[in-house]
């Protein structure tokens, strides 16, 4: 799904108001951090990544590699934090996310 800029715009304001729940350090990006950024889109369709200082990857660079693995589009980076979005395709997910066609 290729996000619009009013789509990204309302999402980065969203965005704003979440924590950072996966940080990725010195490791990088391996099967252990997919599966938690897996789990976490899945979960909450709307998440913040943070690179840690002794990590070798900038933060663009780690959002383009997940969201390629993870199937998700970057909505943001800024400095060492990134927001990525996947839309949930779980019907019964009560707090979807729902974005403006326009």
């Amino acid at each position: 799904m290729e996000l619009t800029s009013k789509q990204r715009a309302q999402l980065r304001g969203l965005a704003n108001g979440i924590d950072t729940i996966v940080h990725i350090g010195k490791d990088g990006i391996g099967e252990n951090l997919i599966k938690q950024v897996n789990d976490a889109l899945e979960a909450r369709e709307l998440i913040k990544c943070r690179v840690l200082e002794n990590s070798m990857l900038t933060a663009r660079e780690a959002a383009d590699t997940l969201s390629v693995t993870a199937r998700a589009e970057v909505v943001q980076v800024i400095g060492t934090k990134f927001v990525l979005f996947r839309q949930s395709h779980n019907k019964e997910k009560r707090d979807k996310i729902i974005l403006v066609r326009r």
